[in-house]
């Protein structure tokens, strides 16, 4: 599905430069579940978003599905990004105007889904979630964990192939943190190919491949399961 070859990022200083990825060669299969993992600082976070197209200023080889992404035009681009993505923050990112279920309709407006299925995606997503009586609510009437299930409710409306989360029990408390990363372990049962960033080692057990990372390098590549 992805793959990453000798892919570098840095940020040049005024004597020499400083990389925040070096050397990164990394294969994700369709259907893994897979955990980049370190301390903060260690480039997990920036190795994420280029996976995610969220970032393009880096050196080295990206393939997506065999093709290359850094030949591809800003159209190209965009409309992978739209429909094979789903993306899952640690600030959570919510539309602070928009309500619940106008902030998970989001993604299926950007994707052109038609008004009646719309309703039926949202509606599936709000029960599965325990959100139907919060609907209406604007996400500063949620709490923190309630605001991390909408951003995953959002994430996987358009059903990506992909879903990538950055630290996404960060905020939480530990009954909310296992709740999702079971929502994780459901999803990735149902198909998806899920790529987390955390310090935590208990989120990594949910997944079947362990990535750690030091100083920007990858250091192990640990089969779980």
């Amino acid at each position: 599905m992805i793959q990453l070859s000798n892919i570098d990022k840095f940020i040049e200083s005024r004597f020499h430069r400083v990389f925040i990825l070096k050397g990164i060669d990394l294969n994700i299969e369709q259907g893994e579940f897979l955990t980049l993992m370190g301390p903060s600082g260690v480039g997990k976070s920036t190795l994420l978003n280029i996976i995610g197209l969220l970032d393009e200023d880096f050196e080295g080889q990206y393939l997506f599905d065999g093709q290359s992404v850094n030949g591809m035009k800003e159209k190209q681009k965009s409309q992978l990004h739209k429909s094979e993505f789903g993306y899952i923050f640690q600030a959570y990112h919510l539309i602070d105007e928009l309500t619940v279920y106008e902030n998970i309709e989001t993604p299926l407006l950007y994707r052109k889904v038609s008004g009646s299925e719309r309703k039926s995606i949202i509606a599936d997503l709000l029960d599965r979630f325990n959100m139907v009586a919060k609907k209406d609510l604007f996400p500063e009437q949620l709490s923190g964990g309630q605001q991390q299930l909408v951003g995953i409710a959002r994430a996987i409306a358009g059903r990506p192939r992909l879903l990538l989360a950055d630290e996404p029990t960060g905020n939480l408390h530990s009954a909310q943190a296992k709740e999702i990363m079971q929502i994780f372990k459901e999803l990735n049962q149902e198909g998806t190919t899920i790529v987390q960033a955390t310090h935590a080692r208990e989120n990594a057990e949910y997944g079947n491949r362990l990535i750690e990372m030091v100083d920007g390098k990858i250091i192990n590549d640990i089969t779980l399961r």
